[in-house]
């Protein structure tokens, strides 16, 4: 562990147990050299949930990469910092035009800090074409950790955290986003999304209606901000609430996973197979996908949907 966090002196790495560059399949180690990009969290909401490590990072950097440069102008103001580096707009509309010109500033020596409005750069926004490219061009990455919506939604949910895994964002239209849902209807680790507060009553429906109105869940609203709200039940519960609040902020859904079931008979599921037809989604990969979910054999579950036609 870093005895001092809040500095960043160059210190020698152990040595490897092997030689990277001999194993197939295994990236090489970063090039040697001064420059570097530093994946950097900011809070989520609370500004006082910045890092020591951020705030001298935000001072001394070359290069601050922003995904809004009015949200960095509002953070640094909050955290009484005065950027002295360049400070470049790097979003999801630029990310394909502007990322080599960063790897070439990076190569040149420099630091570059990577922020996003809110959390871990990356994940759920802009950052990933850069830590992909700085990969493939050998050059260090490496990360400031810091507040983490997904994270903090969790360990407030209320829901099992042994094994959970993140969704993101769902689809906007709704037959994209049965087929998402229709993926994840055998999932039994806790699940966690992001949604747009006008989206969250109709996210709420399609929950409903692929995991029923009774599977626990938890909506996170405005975390760490002076509104914040965790509101818990069930899905129809949440609906209910949904459908008569005006919801506002930003959100983190968190679902619990799906409950063990016996596989039963292939007739006890045919209703689900009609339910992804109906829904544009072909018999035989219907079928599949439901057979998988509920473990039974796929050609019985045929047999007995084209039985019961």
């Amino acid at each position: 562990m870093d005895p001092n966090p809040s500095t960043f002196a160059e210190s020698s790495p152990a040595s490897p147990s092997h030689d990277a560059e001999a194993v197939p399949g295994i990236a090489a180690p970063a090039a040697a050299g001064p420059g570097r990009i530093v994946l950097a969290a900011t809070p989520i909401g609370n500004t006082g949930d910045a890092s020591a490590r951020l705030v001298e990072l935000l001072g001394t950097a070359d290069i601050v990469a922003a995904e809004d440069t009015r949200r960095l102008h509002r953070l640094v103001q909050g955290l009484g910092v005065t950027v002295a580096g360049r400070v470049i707009s790097y979003h999801e509309h630029n990310e394909a035009t502007k990322t080599a010109e960063l790897l070439d500033q990076v190569r040149a020596g420099k630091t570059l800090v990577m922020v996003t409005d809110a959390g871990m750069p990356s994940v759920s926004d802009p950052g990933f074409r850069l830590v992909e490219g700085a990969v493939a061009a050998g050059l260090t990455v490496t990360a400031v950790p810091g507040p983490s919506a997904v994270l903090t939604a969790l360990a407030l949910s209320g829901l099992p955290t042994d094994r959970f895994c993140f969704e993101g964002f769902l689809p906007r239209k709704a037959g994209e986003r049965a087929s998402r849902l229709a993926d994840l209807s055998a999932e039994r680790r806790t699940m966690v999304f992001f949604e747009a507060p006008h989206r969250l009553e109709a996210m709420l429906r399609a929950l409903r209606e692929r995991f029923g109105a009774e599977r626990r869940i938890a909506v996170c609203r405005e975390l760490t901000k002076t509104y914040e709200e965790v509101i818990r039940g069930t899905v129809g519960d949440l609906l209910l609430w949904a459908e008569n609040n005006e919801v506002r902020g930003e959100i983190a859904v968190v679902l619990g996973g799906a409950p063990e079931q016996a596989p039963g008979t292939p007739e006890d599921h045919v209703a689900a197979v009609n339910e992804l037809v109906a829904q544009g989604i072909r018999l035989k990969e219907a079928v599949a996908a439901v057979a998988e979910d509920v473990r039974v054999s796929k050609r019985e579950l045929y047999s007995a949907v084209l039985a019961a036609r």
